[in-house]
């Protein structure tokens, strides 16, 4: 990828995780390998420049302003991480400063500190940005003057060199006054002030901050010596490209600012946008109404912005919600008067349970009580019922089986076994163990609900004919009505179910908590329409994640690409 590429895809950059962090180090990568902007051949070459800086500096070691430095080691070839444009050259960076040298600290530490006076820069001080001065420290103008080897003058690097803040540099500002640093601080003063600036931007580059990271040294405080900072390469560009890239990156870094505030203040107005349309989904419900016009406007709002409002993981899942929320309140389909109500439906159901009660197939329930008009959240449609669980289901309790109860392997006339929620798989269980114990099994399509530890109302469907199933489980077999309905009503009482467990060490919930639970019925003809729908729209659901993943895994790969087509790498995504 080239850098006009790069830029173009400055917004899928973006929006990959910590994206517009990496924009910022990728910007400044290009920057200091000279592939931001253009070269122009006629720009003074930096050759020409370093001659300069080395003439003031031995003017100033003439005039004594400064003391000769040992001369610094030739830069080999191996050295030099990457290949540098026509005109630039690699310097070390003491050969560009007439000081580089850490503070100290002064003369009795914080007891010289003083409510009013000279500046004393301390590491969280020294911020890229700028100098942050809100919990400066003071000293008196005596101790200032003692401590004159640790001046700070308008246009030096401020560059902390120990602690977790190790290799934050600031620049010191062109109507700085004064002020004094601590020994945590190194300045950098650079010969030519006109490299102040573009030396301040590679300061901050991947560039430095990996040759910092490589020499520190220290092992409970990490530490960068003065000998070593003196070495680090240079990349230096002619004077005039040192203005054109500090311009580039200044204007390419407000853009970053842009689409930081902008992915903020979507962060914070998608939720609620997203809340705003999916509450208009749940109206409280009139009996009889159906899907009413402001819920059919609020489903076509929906459906036109449907990418834009729902474009994360989060929003994602409060949709599947509110799909399942409004599948069991009848909001979902239509209602057809010539559906057989549900009221048929649970004669039906009570016939067959007597039945299976005369059968000896299942027990006789204790009567529940009937379900008080405080206890209903919202108004049926018509042809709909409210019912408690028990009536139209058969519950088999889980049952604790020894190790000397199964195998790890098929065993003859042996069944699969399944003890708790860590043997679901993503759709049905998946068994790894094998039983002849028969006492609680769940049949095919039975829906597996766990009632204990921490994995309360967590969902499953017994995908086998035969299934023993251990007591953090229950099996829920639905008489005469759609399993599939049930399960979406069970997964839309899910966080219920997990408010109502109780216990302190195995917290659960127990067989009348199930029981006794509300169930809204819708007629059987409609049971099957939701269901339909449902799965169409969980569908839509799984199609969105998957091009958000997808749409991430672009970003996240473009970023690696951008990053890899530069020789200093960045940090790992």
């Amino acid at each position: 990828m080239n850098p006009s590429q790069f830029l173009a895809e400055f917004g899928t950059i973006a929006a990959a995780p910590n994206g517009v962090q990496r924009l910022r180090e990728m910007i400044l990568q290009l920057a200091v390998m000279g592939k931001l902007v253009p070269q122009d051949p006629a720009d003074e070459p930096a050759s020409v420049l370093l001659q300069r800086i080395a003439a003031e500096k031995d003017r100033l070691i003439r005039e004594g302003k400064i003391k000769r430095p040992k001369p610094l080691p030739a830069i080999r070839d191996d050295e030099k991480p990457f290949e540098l444009p026509q005109d630039w050259e690699w310097v070390r960076l003491g050969e560009l400063s007439s000081k580089i040298g850490a503070g100290s600290t002064p003369l009795g530490g914080q007891k010289a500190y003083a409510v009013s006076g000279i500046k004393f820069l301390r590491s969280q001080n020294i911020w890229n940005d700028g100098l942050h001065l809100d919990d400066v420290a003071l000293i008196t103008d005596k101790t200032h003057e003692k401590m004159s080897g640790t001046h700070v003058s308008a246009g030096d690097l401020l560059f902390n060199i120990t602690g977790a803040s190790i290799g934050r540099c600031s620049l010191a500002p062109d109507d700085f006054d004064t002020a004094n640093v601590s020994q945590h601080v190194c300045i950098i003063r650079p010969i030519s002030r006109e490299t102040r600036v573009y030396l301040h931007k590679l300061s901050t580059s991947n560039l430095i901050q990996q040759a910092v990271m490589d020499e520190q040294v220290g092992v409970s405080r990490e530490g960068l010596s003065i000998a070593k900072l003196s070495l680090f390469l240079i990349p230096l560009p002619p004077l005039a490209e040192q203005k054109r890239i500090v311009a580039k990156v200044d204007s390419l870094m407000v853009l970053c600012d842009k689409l930081e505030t902008l992915q903020q203040q979507r962060q914070q107005l998608d939720p609620m946008t997203q809340t705003a349309v999916l509450d208009a989904l749940l109206p409280s419900p009139l009996a009889g109404e159906g899907l009413g016009m402001g819920v059919s406007l609020a489903w076509q709002r929906l459906n036109q912005h449907m990418t834009t409002l729902f474009h994360t993981p989060e929003s994602v899942k409060a949709l599947r919600e509110t799909i399942l929320q409004l599948a069991v309140m009848g909001k979902l389909v239509p209602q057809d008067a010539s559906d057989e109500p549900a009221s048929v439906l649970l004669q039906h159901i009570a016939t067959e349970k007597d039945r299976l009660i005369q059968e000896g197939k299942i027990k006789r329930q204790k009567p529940l009580a009937a379900i008080r008009d405080d206890e209903k959240p919202f108004e049926l449609p018509n042809g709909w019922e409210w019912v408690r669980l028990d009536a139209l289901i058969t519950l088999i309790s889980g049952q604790h089986l020894n190790p000397g109860d199964y195998s790890e392997k098929e065993i003859e006339n042996g069944i699969p076994y399944i003890s708790g929620p860590a043997d679901f798989g993503v759709k049905h269980p998946d068994p790894v163990r094998f039983t002849k114990e028969r006492r609680s099994v769940a049949n095919a399509d039975d829906i597996l609900l766990t009632v204990k530890g921490s994995g309360v109302g967590k969902l499953n469907i017994a995908s086998q004919q035969k299934l023993a199933i251990g007591r953090q489980i229950m099996a829920i077999r639905p008489i005469k009505t759609s399993w599939h309905y049930v399960y979406l009503w069970m997964k839309n009482q899910e966080k219920a179910f997990q408010q109502s467990k109780t216990g302190i060490a195995i917290p659960g919930i127990g067989r009348d908590d199930v029981l006794g639970a509300i169930f809204c019925l819708p007629p059987l003809a409609e049971q099957r329409r939701i269901v339909a729908k449902v799965d169409s729209l969980m569908a839509l659901c799984d199609k969105l994640e998957t091009r958000l993943q997808a749409a991430q895994e672009t970003a996240e790969l473009l970023a690696k690409e951008t990053a890899s087509t530069f020789l200093c790498p960045l940090p790992p995504i």
